[in-house]
């Protein structure tokens, strides 16, 4: 693949790393009082090795924000149909991420400009199993969602040669121009239909990092259906269908991008922003 060029290419400033940061006392009485992790407890669990055939690299996305308290409404009509990821007796589960982008923002620029053919590049740690990987997320022409990753050991902070060689196959542009651009942590639970053909993501705890910045969404779930065609039958739909929640786009790293950078472009995010600001317990900055 023919990297794309893009100008000015420099040498990426130092980065701190965040450490892990649970997310400060809550005021979301279904996080404070423990009722999310009791209602976990209701589900089947399923292994990392089971779940490996509803990987779904490749596949259709619909994504969902809603309060907690909705998705409680929800979690027990759905226990029926979906088994939860266990990863050493832990169900909810910790996830770092460190976003890359160019001095301008490029990556960021293609989502909030609704670019039918955009990439995000990350490195992604999931704290509780121990594993790291470098992946790069490609939403194509088609609507479609294809994943490439390869496993780096420890969090990637940089883009080194190595990695270098490999983003050559699998993304566009001249990946010598990224630099790290912001942390995201979140607390993630994982359902898997029963028939393996679709997965659930409820990420909840969200929170932002740059530097010594930190912004926290708090009684907020980010939902993401992941399935191999659009047209599979889902209970997890069905359910938002019924608490009236409509499917909508939503970014982490554009929305982490555009709540702690000021000179970024942010006007088809506003209405997200403004939801987020009216929905939840408050977006908090420290």
């Amino acid at each position: 693949m023919e990297p794309t060029k893009w100008m000015p290419i420099r040498k990426p400033e130092p980065f701190t790393q965040a450490p892990w940061s649970p997310v400060a006392p809550c005021e979301d009485p279904a996080r404070r009082d423990g009722r999310l992790e009791r209602m976990m407890d209701g589900f089947d669990p399923i292994s990392l090795g089971e779940m490996d055939s509803a990987a779904l690299l490749n596949r259709v996305d619909t994504k969902f924000v809603l309060q907690v308290g909705q998705l409680l409404q929800a979690l027990a009509a759905l226990q029926p149909g979906y088994r939860e990821l266990s990863v050493a007796g832990q169900r909810l589960n910790h996830y770092r991420t460190l976003y890359f982008d160019t001095c301008d923002f490029d990556l960021y620029k293609l989502h909030v400009n609704e670019n039918a053919d955009r990439f995000k590049v990350r490195s992604r740690e999931y704290v509780d199993s121990q594993q790291a990987y470098l992946e790069v997320k490609h939403r194509t022409r088609k609507d479609r969602t294809i994943k490439s990753r390869i496993p780096t050991g420890t969090p990637a902070a940089w883009i080194d040669a190595s990695a270098r060689r490999w983003l050559a196959d699998v993304f566009p542009y001249d990946s010598r121009a990224l630099e790290p651009k912001l942390w995201n942590t979140f607390t993630r639970i994982t359902l898997v239909n029963k028939t393996l053909c679709e997965r659930v993501t409820l990420d909840v705890d969200l929170a932002f990092f740059n530097g010594p910045r930190v912004v926290r969404l708090e009684g907020i779930v980010v939902a993401e259906v992941k399935q191999a065609e659009r047209d599979c039958p889902s209970d997890f739909i069905a359910e938002m269908q019924a608490l009236k929640v409509r499917p909508q786009g939503f970014s982490k790293y554009c929305i982490g991008t555009s709540l702690l950078y000021e000179n970024v472009k942010k006007n088809s995010l506003k209405a997200k922003l403004m939801w987020l600001e009216k929905n939840s317990m408050g977006v908090h900055h420290e």
